[in-house]
């Protein structure tokens, strides 16, 4: 935003009612966001499965209980390296593994122990699942489990790829057509492909429509945070564009409530996707923002969009944009005339941000930042389901701390300052991963309240680094500086399933892992400059001078308030 635009909000209000009204109302779709993000979470439960058998069963052994009915057994079976035994009616024994099946050759009668000659074959008659919890899964609707396995892990993975897509593809649309049409096109495409999800026929076709799913899901939530930036002043602009990620949680929370009522994945697809039809119904009432309009010199539109932030806000006051602008070529008159140094324009990419050694320590600690904020918020929140107790509470709990964190996020960065908040909160998350580690698994309520913690400190770190990033380079690369760091984001989401899946190598990988990036990146983040109340850098020369005591022109620039957070967010 040009700085002579930002005086637009000393006449018609930073958060006046009009603000207020677009603002809840284009957030309000976050909390599909969050949604679409966590489905997967009990979407893909795999239940408790057996391999089936040629014909009906009558009678069924598990060490020393029987029953006649399979789903008695359920709640005895507590290991699977425990077979079951099964009679059919034409007499026949089969033992029961998960993968696999053996039928007894010489066996005349019932018995758990045997010691004879067995045919083992494969599952080919398919798989019996344990209903209690869930009616229906993708996992139990496609069979995806022992070789196919797989495919279910592949569900979460995947959807993040999409929101990578998403974000870059859509945050670039979003600077040449407009913020308004972007939001209306991914809104409706959150309700279509959310609800097109539910009637899939078979799981590729599943994971094509989630990927485009994620990619406009991805898309809206990168948009919204440049459309309230751009109508909110710079008073209220770090809470407003921090409370994005609250409604996000929302989100979360809502998957978990969702999750308890409905046990059906289908229906249960349905009903989280219908969350977004209020918005589309209600989204082509919303305008396109006024910084958008000039940048593109549609001067006019603009003006109306102005006109009723006043009459809304009741400003008594008109505000006329041909000031402004005339004011913003006057400075840019000024700025040519008075500085050698901008009177050449260079393309900036992705080497800048290695410009010498202090600019490229920084981008990668800050890189790493990235990479582990959204790493442990992922492995918190898709690990909370298998802490023990109820999984659903543990899901919402782990949504609702986030509430709190960017409170906290916004308090400290403003009273602390950025570093002083940030590297504390990192090094707790790691030394909370150590704690978890060491509470024993009976304790199921200290390791839902240790997680809760955790994603509470990682919360609070994953919030405030899209501030700090944008004051901590300059002008010319600050929107690149932001994108990239946006895209390790994405990395980190797409890492974290896999790292949740190597609990079967050892039950804390994920927390050993996520302690050990967020120990690496909070120590680094000592090296980093603090930036409150500094002036915003133009030049790499001069972001390079951050945090040193030599004296530049750093004036040219008002000093960084939490106001100022970001230009834009490409990816």
């Amino acid at each position: 935003m040009a700085p002579h635009w930002e005086r637009l909000f000393d006449s018609v209000g930073h958060f006046g009612r009009f603000q207020a009204c677009v603002y809840f109302a284009s957030v309000f779709q976050s909390i599909s966001c969050g949604i679409h993000y966590l489905a997967s979470v009990f979407m893909a439960v795999t239940p408790k499965f057996l391999c089936s058998v040629p014909g009906n069963v009558t009678s069924i052994l598990l060490n020393n209980s029987s029953s006649s009915r399979i789903e008695d057994i359920w709640t005895l079976w507590t290991s699977t390296k425990n077979y079951i035994v099964v009679q059919l009616e034409n007499g026949e024994i089969w033992e029961l593994d998960q993968c696999s099946r053996s039928k007894r050759e010489d066996s005349l009668y019932l018995a758990y122990e045997y010691s004879g000659n067995k045919s083992v074959s494969s599952c080919s008659d398919g798989y019996i699942y344990d209903h209690t919890k869930w009616k229906s899964t993708i996992v139990t609707e496609w069979d995806l489990v022992c070789h196919r396995e797989w495919l279910a892990k592949l569900t979460q993975p995947t959807f993040m790829f999409g929101v990578l897509f998403g974000a870059v593809i859509f945050g670039g649309m979003a600077d040449r057509v407009g913020r308004r049409y972007i939001m209306w096109f991914t809104s409706t495409g959150q309700f279509l492909f959310g609800v097109a999800v539910a009637f899939t026929f078979d799981y590729y076709s599943f994971v094509i429509i989630r990927f485009l799913l994620a990619m406009v899901s991805s898309g809206y939530l990168v948009v919204v945070f440049v459309y309230v930036t751009e109508y909110v002043g710079i008073k209220a602009r770090t809470w407003a564009s921090m409370h994005v990620h609250a409604f996000f949680a929302v989100g979360v929370m809502a998957v978990a409530l969702v999750g308890f009522l409905v046990r059906t994945w289908w229906i249960y697809q349905i009903f989280l996707s219908i969350t977004t039809l209020p918005f589309v119904l209600c989204c082509w009432m919303l305008p396109e923002t006024p910084f958008w309009l000039l940048s593109e010199g549609r001067y006019e539109e603009a003006q109306k969009v102005v006109d009723v932030m006043v009459r809304w806000n009741k400003v008594s006051t008109p505000c006329k944009i041909s000031e402004l602008c005339s004011v913003q070529q006057d400075d840019l008159v000024s700025c040519r005339t008075g500085d050698d140094d901008i009177s050449t324009v260079k393309k900036h990419n992705i080497l800048d941000l290695f410009y010498n050694w202090h600019i490229a320590r920084r981008t990668i600690t800050v890189w790493m930042i990235w990479f582990t904020g959204s790493l442990g918020y992922y492995v918190f929140s898709l690990s909370s389901v298998n802490l023990g107790g109820n999984e659903y509470l543990n899901l919402f709990l782990i949504g609702a701390v986030e509430l709190p964190a960017y409170v906290v996020a916004c308090i400290g960065m403003d009273k602390l300052g950025r570093r002083n908040t940030l590297t504390p909160f990192l090094i707790s998350s790691a030394v909370i991963c150590v704690l978890i580690m060491l509470i024993p698994q009976d304790f199921s309520i200290l390791s839902v309240l240790a997680n809760m913690a955790g994603k509470f400190t990682i919360g609070v770190a994953f919030g405030l680094i899209y501030l700090y990033t944008a004051e901590l380079y300059p002008t010319v690369v600050r929107s690149l500086a932001v994108g990239s760091g946006s895209m390790m984001c994405r990395v980190g989401s797409i890492v974290a399933p896999f790292c949740v899946y190597l609990t079967s190598v050892w039950i804390f990988m994920p927390q050993l892992l996520v302690g050990i990036m967020a120990f690496l990146s909070g120590m680094l983040t000592l090296m980093l400059p603090e930036t409150l109340g500094k002036p915003l850098t133009n030049t790499l020369a001069e972001a390079a001078e951050l945090g040193t005591n030599k004296n530049s022109c750093l004036g040219k620039s008002p000093p960084a308030q939490s106001g100022v957070v970001l230009e834009k967010i490409d990816a």
